[in-house]
């Protein structure tokens, strides 16, 4: 009876699916429930055939040698760009962020022209174009931090034209380095210079800073001492 019943319940549902709307539910079965209105069956194929679609095309690309794969979102600017400070990476980073207006991790073309304009050395839409595809390792068209890191590294390697906009960018940005803390260095390519010149600076700083936690703990522990001792006094 119950498997009756069921099939009398699809046979209703399927007439109604087809648009027999002058279907009338059998006497004393429970009307069925309102159909929900589906999206679309589609509008998720068409996306994931267009993603699919793009990475068949990128693919394609690297095999053909007209794109390279990506590089990994993580990377250890310290250890791959030696020549500079744990200082200068951090300067550098803070100048990247400054400029990344969208907090994506990347600066676009917009973003790229904006920079270039508050440098005071605005450049042409192929002109920025040109800018980016000079260190653009992935051909994403944006620069990555570690790419941005490539534009300073080739400048201080002498790999970058004298009259290229990627040269004005390291030359122009050398005052907000300088500003934000590579003092002592009256210009910033010396300052890399000098980083070179230095294999182990990086762990020089690094222990420096370690030095100076510790001394700081220790003087915390001095003070704490101090005053468990001036509060005994009291209490006695």
């Amino acid at each position: 009876m119950a498997s009756e019943e069921l099939a009398s319940k699809l046979q209703r549902r399927l007439q109604w699916e087809e648009g027999d709307s002058g279907l009338q539910p059998a006497p004393g079965a429970a009307p069925d429930p309102e159909p929900q209105p589906q999206p679309p069956a589609w509008a998720p194929t068409a996306r994931a055939d267009a993603e699919l679609s793009a990475q068949l095309n990128r693919r394609l690309d690297i095999n053909e040698g007209a794109a390279r794969p990506r590089l990994c979102k993580v990377f250890h600017p310290y250890s791959e760009f030696p020549e500079f400070s744990r200082r200068l990476i951090k300067d550098l980073e803070s100048m990247f962020k400054l400029y990344d207006a969208g907090r994506d991790g990347f600066i676009d073309l917009m973003e790229l022209k904006l920079m270039m304009e508050k440098l005071g050395a605005p450049q042409t839409h192929l002109g920025l174009k040109s800018m980016i595809k000079e260190v653009d390792e992935d051909f994403d068209g944006k620069l990555s931090f570690r790419e941005f890191l490539l534009i300073f590294h080739k400048a201080a390697a002498g790999e970058l034209q004298e009259d290229s906009g990627l040269m004005a960018l390291a030359k122009l940005s050398e005052i907000d380095v300088a500003m934000e803390g590579v003092k002592g260095a009256k210009d910033f390519f010396e300052a890399k210079v000098q980083a070179l010149s230095c294999a182990s600076k990086f762990e020089a700083e690094l222990k420096a800073e370690q030095d100076e936690r510790k001394r700081e703990e220790e003087k915390r522990k001095v003070r704490q001492a101090a005053f468990r001792e001036l509060k005994a006094a009291f209490s006695a």
